[in-house]
C-alpha cells in the first residue's frame, strides 16, 4: 500500500513539473498583443487590397484573358499541400506506431488545421463575383472536380479538427486548475471545453478508439484532398498539365512542404516556448530524415514529369519545356529544382545537417520554394494556349502580378499564422497527458485488442 502512494505521488509530481513546463509559455502576454497586433494590421492592408479588387474587378490584378489562374490559384495548391502534415504525421506514422511523433502531432494538427481553414478563402480572392460561391453548394454538379474539391476541403477540415481537439480532452482537465498565471476566463474555457473530463480510464479508452477511427478516415480523406485538387490541372489537355500521375506528384510534393512547415514550427516552439525538452534533437533528426524520404520521392516524380514529355517532345510540350528549361523561367526553375530540391536532398544526407538550425534553414528554403514550384505548375502552361496570341495587348500576353494582387496573395498567409499563433497561446502545444505517460495502461489494453 505504501509502494503505491508513494508511485501516485510520484506520477503527480512528475505530472506537476511538466504541466509546468509545458503551461508556461500558454496565456496572452505582451508580446502576444504585439506580434498579434501587427498582424492585424498587415491584415487589414491586405483586405483593403481585396476590397479595392472587390469594386474595380480583377483588372486591378495581372489575371487577363490567357492567364486566368495567377499567384491566388498557385497559393490554393501550396495551402492544401501544407495541411496535409497532420495526415503524414498524425495519421500514417501514428497507426504504424511510431511513439517519437507524440511532442509534435499536436503542432502538425494545428498547421493541417490552420492550413485547410484558409484554402477555400484564397479561392473566393480569385473570384470575381465572389457571391456567387453558395451556388457551388446550391446548384454544384457531380461531374465536376471543383465541387469535389469544396467537399473535401470541408471533410478533411472537420476531421482535422476533432484529431486536434479531441486528445487535447485530458490536457484541458488537467490545464484548468494550474493556469494560475493566465486569466481566470481563460480557466473556465478550459473547464468548458473539457467536457467533464476526470482522466477515468473508460474516457480514455473511447479516446483512443474514437482517435483511432479518425485517423483511419483522415488517410483517404488527405489523398483525395489532393489528388482532387491535381485533377483541376490534370483534366485539362494543356502541355503541362496533361499528364496521369499529377496525383502522387502533387501528394509527395504535399509532403515535403509540409514537412518543412513543421520543422520551421518544431524550431520556433522549442526556442520561443522553451520545450526543448520535449522536442528534443532526436525529433529534428528523424524529421530530417523523413524530409529527406518524401523530398527523394518528389525528385523521382519530377524527373518523370519532365521526362516523359521531353522524350516525347509534342509541338506544345515543346513550348512549354523550352520555356522551363532556357526559356523566360529558367531562372526560376533551376532555382527551384535545384535550391530547393536537390541540393537540401544532398544536404540532408549527412547527419550534422538534420540538427536543429541548420535542419531549420534547409526546411525554410524547401518551404519557400515549394510555394514558388506551384507558381511554375500554374502560370508557365497557361502563358501557352493552343489558340494563336493575335492582336491582343501586350500584357495579355506574359502575365506580372500586381501590388494589389500580392497583398491579397499575403493576406490568407496572415491568416494562417494568426489561427497558429491564437491555438498555440490558448491551449498547450505538446500533450501533457502523454508526457506524463496517463492513460498508458488504456493504451496498452488497446493495442492488445487490435
Amino acid at each position: 500500500m505504501a509502494q503505491k502512494n508513494n508511485h501516485t505521488t510520484l506520477q503527480e509530481t512528475n505530472l506537476d513539473n511538466i504541466a509546468g513546463d509545458i503551461l508556461r509559455p500558454v496565456g496572452l502576454n505582451i508580446k502576444f498583443h504585439a506580434w498579434m497586433g501587427f498582424l492585424t494590421l498587415t491584415l487589414l492592408a491586405c483586405l483593403y487590397a481585396y476590397w479595392i479588387q472587390f469594386n474595380e474587378g480583377l483588372i486591378v490584378t495581372g489575371l487577363r484573358d490567357y492567364v486566368s489562374w495567377g499567384m491566388y490559384l498557385a497559393s490554393f495548391v501550396f495551402f492544401v499541400a501544407a495541411s496535409l502534415i497532420g495526415m503524414l504525421i498524425s495519421g500514417v506514422l501514428g497507426l504504424l506506431g511510431q511513439d517519437w511523433i507524440k511532442p509534435i502531432a499536436r503542432i502538425a494538427e494545428i498547421i493541417a488545421v490552420a492550413f485547410a481553414a484558409v484554402a477555400g478563402l484564397v479561392i473566393v480572392s480569385d473570384m470575381g463575383r465572389p457571391e456567387r460561391l453558395p451556388y457551388v453548394f446550391m446548384y454544384g454538379r457531380i461531374q465536376s472536380p471543383i465541387l469535389w474539391d469544396v467537399t473535401v476541403v470541408t471533410t478533411y477540415l472537420v476531421i482535422s479538427l476533432l484529431l486536434w481537439f479531441i486528445p487535447l480532452l485530458p490536457d484541458l482537465a488537467i490545464a484548468k486548475t494550474r493556469m494560475h498565471h493566465a486569466p481566470k476566463w481563460l480557466s473556465t474555457v478550459y473547464n468548458f471545453l473539457s467536457l467533464k473530463w476526470t482522466h477515468h480510464p473508460d474516457q480514455y479508452k473511447i479516446l483512443f478508439r474514437t482517435t483511432r477511427i479518425l485517423l483511419i478516415l483522415v488517410i483517404p480523406t488527405a489523398f483525395a484532398i489532393h489528388t482532387v485538387t491535381s485533377w483541376l490541372f490534370a483534366v485539362n489537355p494543356r502541355a503541362g498539365w496533361d499528364s496521369t500521375i499529377f496525383g502522387p506528384y502533387f501528394l509527395t510534393g504535399a509532403f515535403v512542404a509540409g514537412a518543412a512547415g513543421l520543422i520551421l514550427a518544431m524550431y520556433f516552439f522549442s526556442k520561443n516556448y522553451k520545450l526543448s525538452s520535449y522536442i528534443t534533437a532526436d525529433h529534428f533528426n528523424k524529421m530530417g530524415k523523413l524530409l529527406l524520404l518524401t523530398a527523394i520521392v518528389y525528385l523521382y516524380f519530377n524527373i518523370n514529369e519532365f521526362l516523359v514529355p521531353g522524350y516525347k517532345l509534342k509541338t506544345a510540350d515543346a513550348i512549354h519545356l523550352k520555356e522551363l528549361f532556357t526559356g523566360h523561367y529558367a531562372w526560376l526553375f533551376w532555382t527551384v529544382q535545384l535550391g530547393g530540391l536537390v541540393i537540401p536532398i544532398l544536404l540532408l544526407l549527412f547527419k550534422p545537417m538534420r540538427k536543429p538550425l541548420p535542419l531549420t534553414i534547409i526546411a525554410l528554403v524547401v518551404f519557400i520554394g515549394s510555394w514558388f514550384k506551384r507558381y511554375l505548375i500554374v502560370i508557365p502552361t497557361m502563358e501557352h494556349p493552343y489558340l494563336p496570341k493575335q492582336f491582343v495587348p501586350a500584357e495579355w500576353i506574359v502575365y506580372e502580378p500586381t501590388l494589389i494582387e500580392t497583398a491579397i496573395t499575403i493576406g490568407p498567409l496572415i491568416m494562417v499564422l494568426m489561427i497558429i499563433t491564437i491555438l498555440s497561446k490558448l491551449f498547450p502545444v505538446v500533450p501533457i497527458w502523454e508526457m506524463a505517460g496517463m492513460g498508458e495502461d488504456e493504451t496498452n489494453d488497446h493495442k492488445k485488442a487490435e
